[in-house]
């Protein structure tokens, strides 16, 4: 994804909560740290999703049986819900470092990748992009994967996170006489990898790792990266984890439900989530590490690096891949998302119980949390809402009366199981607040006595600069008004969130790395706590 452009203003002097007219756009930081985002290419209409990274690798001789470019197609139609904006896929043969076969465009997957630009994808290895962008525009020159020629050949990288300090970095790309054509910070880190640094000795080839190390160095997140060159593809994470990224083995197809170590690899594949592996004939074997650089050939897999953080920084993995993001059938840290957000619903019923006579959730995001609070709570779960899955998410609606107007179209109630009823509703999150009223409104016109929600995280206070798209202080509900406050806003009988603490106890209940080293959570948008700093010490 893409960095924001900021510059530094006077924090205001009637105003310090950012929240006033005359702060619009501002955002406070801790330690009173002010920054001012511009305007972006799209308007922003709540919080959206990140982008995400596949890539696959055959093993063997070449060329392969394997159709390279069907399985990463289908690996990011699995990634789709984290971009709906635009999308490509670069395939290479392997045995030439000059040529690379490239499709990109905007729109969905299933309609840019057509049997014409299929056939335009034959190779024996390839990455793909799906992408929601945050600053630059939603244009055909910020599709990725980027390619980018250099005296060693052809080299492809696509992206999920945001650089923090972006603008420092392409000021040293700048410096260097490299010219960049777009804001997409993607962009820059392709560049930044063909600028080798001086203190690496290259007299055999390009040393890419070593490339991939130096960059790290530099931009501390956020971000997951696949980068092909000729043969090879390399996986990396920034040494936070700030984004996820994990590895998979393409198994033969008679395999079943047998355990992947003990059948022989037809290929490997890395992707930022590992919901669609079992579509493509793959099984999950484990997560790039944070700050690791992975090596794929045909061979198989190998660390080359490891960046370390500082040793009193923790790993940052964002929280909201767990609420929000990732998809339930994904596995982060040996634990299904679905199971996690099932706990999430668990702790909720513990700290914020209600009389009432059912459970229920705003489909499909709070299910998973309702069925948790239901089971703890001993309520029965009961669907109330029906929704048309033919209309697209609320957030992409231009103002407020259309987001509005797009619930109506997007949801019915199911008044058998509603009227007469005392009803928890789940959601997993609330931003503006614009599209829970009518939800309720809904339900209490079908005949509710009772509409009490329950949101399966805390409330959003800050801004995100490491890929999500969280909007600014002023337009997140929770800076205006409290649950008691917004409870009468929206129509609620009563409106609580999960607490912070709950949220990290939840995501923690399943996993199975109980390492402290290698645990730690991003809680930036709930807590203002920023994993690298404090946003001058970032270039932000």
């Amino acid at each position: 994804m893409d960095s924001p452009s900021t510059s530094s203003v006077a924090p205001c002097s009637q105003n310090k909560c950012g929240t006033s007219e005359c702060c619009k756009n501002r955002m406070v930081f801790p330690e009173k740290q002010y920054k001012e985002v511009q305007p972006k290419g799209n308007e922003v209409t709540g919080m959206t999703c990140e982008c995400g990274v596949f890539g696959a690798i055959a093993c063997g001789e070449w060329p392969s049986q394997i159709d390279i470019a069907q399985v990463v197609c289908l690996g990011l139609v699995a990634l789709q819900h984290r971009g709906q904006e635009s999308a490509g896929i670069v395939t290479s043969d392997g045995t030439s470092s000059k040529k690379m076969n490239v499709h990109k465009g905007m729109g969905m997957i299933n309609n840019l990748f057509n049997d014409d630009a299929m056939k335009t994808l034959k190779g024996n290895l390839g990455i793909g992009h799906t992408r929601y962008s945050t600053s630059a525009a939603s244009e055909m020159v910020n599709c990725q994967p980027f390619v980018v020629h250099t005296s060693h050949g052809a080299l492809a990288i696509a992206h999920n996170g945001e650089l923090v300090n972006c603008e420092q970095l392409r000021r040293e790309v700048l410096e260097r006489g490299v010219g960049l054509s777009t804001h997409s910070d993607s962009e820059l880190i392709a560049q930044s990898l063909c600028c080798a640094p001086d203190d690496i000795s290259e007299h055999d080839g390009p040393n890419w790792p070593a490339r991939i190390r130096h960059f790290m160095t530099l931009a501390p997140l956020s971000y997951s990266l696949v980068v092909m060159h000729k043969d090879k593809i390399y996986a990396v994470r920034d040494s936070y984890g700030n984004r996820p990224l994990c590895i998979g083995k393409i198994v033969p197809i008679s395999l079943g439900a047998g355990k992947p170590e003990d059948a022989q690899a037809e290929g490997w594949v890395v992707s930022s989530e590992s919901c669609g592996f079992l579509s493509i004939g793959a099984r999950y074997v484990r997560e790039v590490e944070p700050g690791e650089i992975v090596e794929l050939t045909r061979n198989g897999f190998r660390t080359v690096d490891i960046v370390e953080r500082p040793d009193y920084k923790r790993m940052s993995f964002c929280i909201f891949e767990y609420v929000y993001f990732a998809r339930a059938d994904s596995i982060f840290e040996g634990q299904m998302v679905y199971s996690a957000r099932l706990q999430c619903g668990r702790e909720l019923a513990k700290e914020s119980p209600v009389d009432a006579d059912i459970v229920s959730s705003v489909p499909e995001s709070g299910t998973a949390a309702a069925h948790g609070y239901a089971r703890q709570s001993n309520l029965p779960f009961a669907e109330v809402l029906c929704k048309n899955r033919y209309v697209g998410r609320t957030f992409i609606q231009p103002s407020t009366r259309l987001r509005k107007l797009g619930v109506a179209k997007k949801f019915g109630a199911l008044s058998e199981n509603v009227s007469g009823k005392r009803i928890v509703l789940i959601d997993d999150s609330i931003v503006r607040g614009n599209t829970i009223g009518p939800i309720i409104k809904l339900l209490k016109d079908a005949g509710a006595t009772e509409v009490h929600i329950r949101i399966a995280s805390p409330p959003l206070h800050f801004p995100c600069y490491m890929g999500i798209n969280i909007p600014t202080r002023e337009e997140l509900i929770a800076n205006k008004l409290n649950p008691s406050q917004l409870a009468d806003y929206v129509g609620a009988d009563s409106l609580s969130y999960l607490s912070v603490e709950g949220l990290v106890k939840a995501v923690q209940h399943n996993k199975t790395q109980q390492n402290p080293i290698k645990a730690g959570y991003c809680t930036a948008c709930l807590t203002g706590e920023y994993p690298g700093g404090l946003p001058e010490e970032l270039s932000w």
